[in-house]
């Protein structure tokens, strides 16, 4: 199992913070978001990254390298981070080999939830938000019997079930190429401005893809400041000690 970790955006909404760092270094409770997630991963044997960078790379480089514990990481170089995440899932297409967890780096979570996810009996699979309904731009899981028909938030019709998608997707080795010919498909149109889930709709028609709902478990993906201010003052205080996990 590995990780593909995406970290090239800019952070356009969150400028007073990302002007002079990418998102994933902003710190919540003294700790980066980057090392929380590289935690979580090692916490549950995940020791192999692939993290796809763009905007101030070469801060995040520094941080890889200054990570003082071990986590084979390499990095990928997003050129066109000013436009989609398509493109960045797009250029880990060469490095997934094996079964791997495709997340976002912007999240403050428990890390149970990333349990959840790897021992779900779905091989393919996202983590979903039961409790949320679409106000804003969230971006939804919706469900028709056991099967995910969308990740969007474009809410399509005729689902059973939905929630809001944590930014994690759990893809079993045989369905990568199923995956990469659904972004590809985009990518050869050339929609370099969409989001990578957006560009998955070919996928969950060809392969079976389960949830995992989170029960009540903390999390927030970071994107506006007051996301900062809530994951301080709400999301973090819930984590406990269950995120300082880097020396174990």
């Amino acid at each position: 199992m590995k990780a593909v970790m995406l970290a090239a955006g800019v952070g356009r909404r969150l400028h007073v913070l990302t002007q002079h760092r990418p998102k994933c270094l902003i710190e919540i409770g003294g700790r980066s978001l980057l090392y929380r997630c590289f935690d979580a991963l090692r916490q549950y044997d995940v020791t192999c990254v692939c993290l796809v960078i763009g905007y101030k790379r070469e801060l995040i480089r520094e941080a890889v390298a200054a990570y003082p514990f071990p986590l084979d990481v390499t990095c990928l170089v997003n050129a066109e981070f000013e436009r989609g995440s398509i493109g960045s899932l797009w250029m880990a297409r060469q490095a997934l080999d094996d079964d791997a967890v495709i997340m976002d780096a912007d999240l403050l979570f428990h890390p149970a939830l990333l349990d959840r996810l790897l021992s779900s009996p779905f091989r393919n699979a996202l983590l979903v938000d039961e409790t949320v309904m679409q106000q804003t731009e969230e971006c939804m899981v919706a469900v028709r019997g056991e099967q995910v028909v969308a990740l969007s938030k474009q809410i399509p019709e005729g689902y059973d079930r939905i929630g809001e998608g944590v930014g994690m997707l759990r893809v079993d080795c045989a369905a990568v190429p199923e995956l990469f010919r659904s972004v590809g498909a985009c990518v050869n149109r050339g929609l370099l401005d969409l989001e990578y889930e957006d560009a998955l709709e070919g996928f969950f028609r060809e392969v079976q893809v389960g949830v995992e709902k989170i029960g009540g478990l903390p999390w927030i993906e970071i994107d506006f400041p007051e996301d900062v201010e809530r994951a301080q003052t709400h999301i973090l205080p819930l984590l406990g000690e269950a995120n300082d996990c880097g020396g174990t």
